[in-house]
C-alpha cells in the first residue's frame, strides 16, 4: 500500500511537471526564438515561433480586421460627422474668429506682417504706380493714333456740331459790344493808322481827302457793326467753323497735345492717386474699423453655411480619402516592422496572469492524468 502512494504520488508530480513545463514551452514558442536557428544549411524545427514566423499573415490579417471592422466609413461617419460635432467645431470657430479677428486691437498691417507681409503698403503703392502708369500709357497711345472722329462718340459730335451756330452768334454779339466800346475804337484807330502809315505818301494822300483819323474810325466802325449783324456773316462763320471742325475731326488728338509734359503729368497724378489712397493710413484701423457687422455676419451666416458645407464635402469624399489612406497596407506595415521582443513584451505584459494560470492548469491537468495512470498501473 504505502508503495502504490509513493508511485502514485510520484506518477502526479512528474505528470504535473510534465503538463506544466509543456504549457510553458508552447507559451514561449509562440514567440521564440525570434529567428530561425540553422545547423549549416537544415533550419532547426520550431524555430521561429509561432508569431515571429506567421509574422507576414498575421500583419495582413490586422490590417483587414481594421479596415473591415474598426476603422470603417461608417465608424468616422458616426465619430467625427455626427451633429454633436458639428455643433462643437462651429462653436470653437465662431469663438476664435471673434477673439482673434473682430475683438483683437491688432490692425490690418499688423495681420499683414504676421503672415509676412510687412512691406504690404510700399508694395501696394508700387502697384497703383505701375497701375496708373499703364493706363497712362494706353490712353497716350490711343490719343496718338486714333483721330478725334473716332475717340469722340456721334452723340457728342452732333452735341457740338448744334452749338456751333451758337457759338459763332455768340462771338458776333462780343465782337459787335467789344468795337461799340471805347477800347474797341482805340483798337480801330489805332489799325487805320497803323494801315496809312505803312503806305507812306499814298496812305497820307488818303487820310488829307477823308478827313481826320476820328472820322475815318467812325466810318469804319460802322461798317464792322454792319457786317457782323448781317445774317450771311454769321452763315459764313458757321460754314468755316464747320468745315474745319471737319477737318480736325481726322487728326490724331495727340496733335494737339505736343507742348503737355506728359512725364509731369503723369508723376502728379501718381503721386495724387497715392495721396487719395493713403495705403498705409487705412492699414493702420483693425478689421471692425471697416466692418463693425462683420463679427455678427461671420457668426451667424458665413461660419454656419462653411462648417456645414464643409461637413458634407467631407462625408462625401471619406470613403476615398480612407481608399487613398490605404489603412489596410499602413496597418500592415507597421505591424510587419514592429519589434518581435516589444510584441512578446507587449502581449504577456496584457496576458501575464492568464499565461500563469494555463501554466498551472496544465500543471493540474497533468497531475490528475499521473494520479489516473497510477490507478490504472496499480489495478492492472
Amino acid at each position: 500500500m504505502d508503495n502504490f502512494l509513493v508511485t502514485l504520488i510520484f506518477m502526479a508530480v512528474i505528470g504535473a511537471a510534465i503538463g506544466g513545463v509543456t504549457n510553458h514551452l508552447a507559451i514561449k514558442m509562440l514567440f521564440r526564438p525570434h529567428k530561425a536557428i540553422y545547423i549549416k544549411n537544415w533550419r532547426v524545427p520550431f524555430t521561429p515561433g509561432l508569431i515571429p514566423k506567421r509574422r507576414d499573415e498575421l500583419a495582413k490579417q490586422l490590417g483587414l480586421t481594421v479596415v473591415n471592422y474598426l476603422l470603417t466609413p461608417e465608424t468616422f461617419r458616426k465619430k467625427f460627422f455626427s451633429k454633436d460635432i458639428q455643433e462643437k467645431v462651429e462653436q470653437f470657430v465662431q469663438t476664435k474668429v471673434e477673439e482673434t479677428i473682430f475683438t483683437n486691437d491688432k490692425t490690418i498691417q499688423d495681420w499683414l506682417s504676421l503672415a509676412g507681409f510687412s512691406n504690404m503698403p510700399a508694395t501696394i503703392e508700387q502697384k497703383v504706380e505701375a497701375i496708373v502708369e499703364g493706363q497712362f500709357e494706353s490712353v497716350k497711345n490711343t490719343l496718338s493714333t486714333k483721330s478725334i472722329r473716332t475717340l469722340l462718340s456721334a452723340d457728342i459730335q452732333n452735341t457740338i456740331d448744334a452749338k456751333i451756330p451758337v457759338a459763332v452768334d455768340h462771338i458776333l454779339e462780343k465782337g459787335e459790344d467789344y468795337f461799340l466800346s471805347p477800347e474797341g475804337e482805340l483798337t480801330i484807330k489805332a489799325m487805320i493808322d497803323d494801315f496809312l502809315s505803312s503806305k507812306g505818301s499814298l496812305g497820307g494822300m488818303i487820310n488829307m481827302f477823308l478827313g481826320d483819323s476820328s472820322s475815318l474810325m467812325s466810318k469804319v466802325q460802322r461798317e464792322l457793326i454792319k457786317f457782323l449783324q448781317k445774317p450771311g456773316t454769321s452763315a459764313l462763320l458757321t460754314k468755316i467753323f464747320t468745315q474745319e471742325f471737319e477737318k480736325l475731326k481726322d487728326r490724331p488728338a495727340m496733335d494737339f497735345l505736343q507742348d503737355i509734359r506728359f512725364e509731369q503729368l503723369l508723376s502728379n497724378l501718381q503721386t495724387y492717386v497715392k495721396e487719395q489712397l493713403a495705403v498705409e493710413e487705412r492699414l493702420n484701423y483693425p478689421i471692425s474699423h471697416y466692418w463693425p457687422e462683420g463679427n455678427s455676419w461671420m457668426k451667424e451666416t458665413v461660419i454656419p453655411q462653411a462648417i456645414e458645407k464643409a461637413f458634407v464635402k467631407a462625408e462625401e469624399k471619406l470613403e476615398d480619402v480612407l481608399e487613398r489612406l490605404n489603412l489596410q497596407e499602413i496597418v500592415r506595415e507597421q505591424v510587419d516592422s514592429f519589434p518581435v521582443e516589444k510584441l512578446e513584451e507587449l502581449v504577456l505584459g496584457i496576458s501575464k496572469r492568464e499565461f500563469k494560470m494555463i501554466t498551472v492548469l496544465g500543471a493540474v491537468l497533468g497531475g490528475l492524468i499521473g494520479i489516473v495512470q497510477g490507478l490504472i498501473v496499480y489495478f492492472i
